[in-house]
């Protein structure tokens, strides 16, 4: 019998190329701007990276959090895009994060957040259930924003 968990021997998340990938998405009844605004302002970096202060969101940036979150910006496009490296303090290497803000109507936009180059199975299993928190946290704030 198969193991549900492998494909052709890999793992679910498993790639040739970049380790282990998780990835998790939400749609919200927001704007990509609102969303943008949420996810640069101090409570939603908290969600994200933790506790950092004086980012300018800029290509090259390098931050590391009172969380032991450390990393780097390498791609940075407002309102739709982030790329960089990721790391938590206990990992021998970073992984790559991906955020993307999809939208194809104005008042709904898809966050998405996808992690690659992850070590094994268990840290991609510890990603997901923390980008899930993320965005059910991400949820509730714009949401209250909604009502303001």
């Amino acid at each position: 019998m198969k193991n549900p968990n492998t494909e052709s021997g890999k793992m679910v998340g498993q790639t040739a190329a970049t380790g282990f990938q998780v990835g998790v998405r939400r749609t919200m009844s927001v704007t990509p701007e609102q969303a943008w605004a949420f996810l640069t302002s101090s409570e939603g970096v908290k969600l994200w990276l933790g506790h950092v202060s004086d980012l300018t969101f800029s290509e090259g940036e390098s931050f590391t959090s009172s969380d032991g979150i450390s990393g780097q910006f390498r791609v940075v496009k407002p309102l739709r895009q982030f790329r960089l490296k990721w790391s938590m303090k206990e990992w021998e290497k970073p992984s790559t994060l991906q955020i993307r803000l999809l939208s194809d109507k104005p008042d709904r936009t898809t966050i998405s957040f996808h992690q690659e180059n992850l070590d094994n199975m268990n840290t991609r299993e510890q990603m997901k259930l923390h980008w899930e928190e993320v965005l059910n946290e991400i949820r509730k704030n714009v949401s209250m924003m909604e009502r303001e």
